[in-house]
């Protein structure tokens, strides 16, 4: 733990040896206490969208367990270990899925998840990379979400354009990106823009921290101007700690004040 109370690392790595995979006890995806967990916040919903939420879902959850190094050095020494172990993940998330869908049905909207992707320059391994090892794995979980009735809804921090398309290839539907002006807004609009819905706000790096209202205001009309659209949509969703990021007292409250003024379906339309 940092002393930024929602920041820390992961410093214990239960499978940093491979010799601890053979007597390693995976958790039990059908544990009765999730279901409990999920039908006591169920009760406070109403009729609102409702998300199940797995932190940390394949990738983060694979570097989690074996390591980042680890993990990234895996991906060329030891693939087929490694592909077992994300295998086992797979069949764990897509377990809980099947148990909470099974149990719910449609008093669950979507699986919301997440697992960062990138560098402020590019994603940590190559596009070839990704779409080999990890684009099926994913397919697999996004499948079986999409079998329950669900959206996909994932976050990634960094700048990941390069996998963008190959997620929206296999099913994902709403990106959460916190991070626009490290992906370039206009770019991604150009590019994704009615192909998938983004949820996003003001860049929480570059912006709420350090720029003034004005520039607030511009970005969030750019970010509406690029991304908005009625074919893919606009979420605007804010980044729920102030102090993690380092924005000063108001700054949201501008920027939400302006993703208002510049929204532009919120205008009646005459026929």
């Amino acid at each position: 733990r940092s002393d930024v109370k929602n920041m820390g690392l992961v410093t214990h790595h239960p499978l940093s040896d491979w010799e601890a995979y053979k007597n390693y006890k995976f958790p039990n995806p059908n544990d009765p206490a999730i279901l409990i967990k999920a039908r006591e916040r169920l009760k406070t919903a109403g009729d609102r969208y409702r998300k199940a939420f797995i932190f940390m879902l394949l990738f983060e959850r694979l570097h989690a367990l074996r390591g980042f190094a680890n993990t990234l050095k895996d991906l060329y020494l030891e693939p087929e270990k490694l592909g077992e172990l994300a295998d086992r993940i797979v069949d764990y998330d897509i377990a809980v899925i099947s148990m909470l869908s099974k149990e719910m049905g449609s008093e669950i909207d979507c699986l919301q998840f997440t697992d960062d992707w990138g560098t402020e320059l590019a994603c940590f391994i190559s596009k070839e990379m990704w779409d080999s090892f990890f684009k099926p794995r994913y397919k697999r979980i996004f499948d079986a979400c999409h079998q329950a009735g669900w959206h996909v809804w994932m976050h990634s921090c960094g700048k990941i354009n390069e996998i963008i398309p190959s997620l929206i290839e296999i099913g994902v539907n709403v990106l959460n990106l916190q991070q626009p002006r490290t992906l370039g807004i206009e770019e991604i609009g150009r590019k994704f823009a009615g192909k998938v819905c983004f949820s996003s706000l003001c860049d929480i790096q570059h912006t709420l921290p350090f720029a003034n209202d004005d520039y607030i205001r511009e970005e969030a009309a750019l970010l509406l101007k690029h991304w908005a659209t009625p074919q893919g949509g606009f979420i605007f969703s804010d980044y729920g700690d102030d102090e993690a990021i380092g924005a000063m007292p108001g700054k949201k409250q501008t920027m939400y004040e302006a993703f208002m003024a510049n929204d532009p379906y919120t205008k009646t339309v005459h026929v």
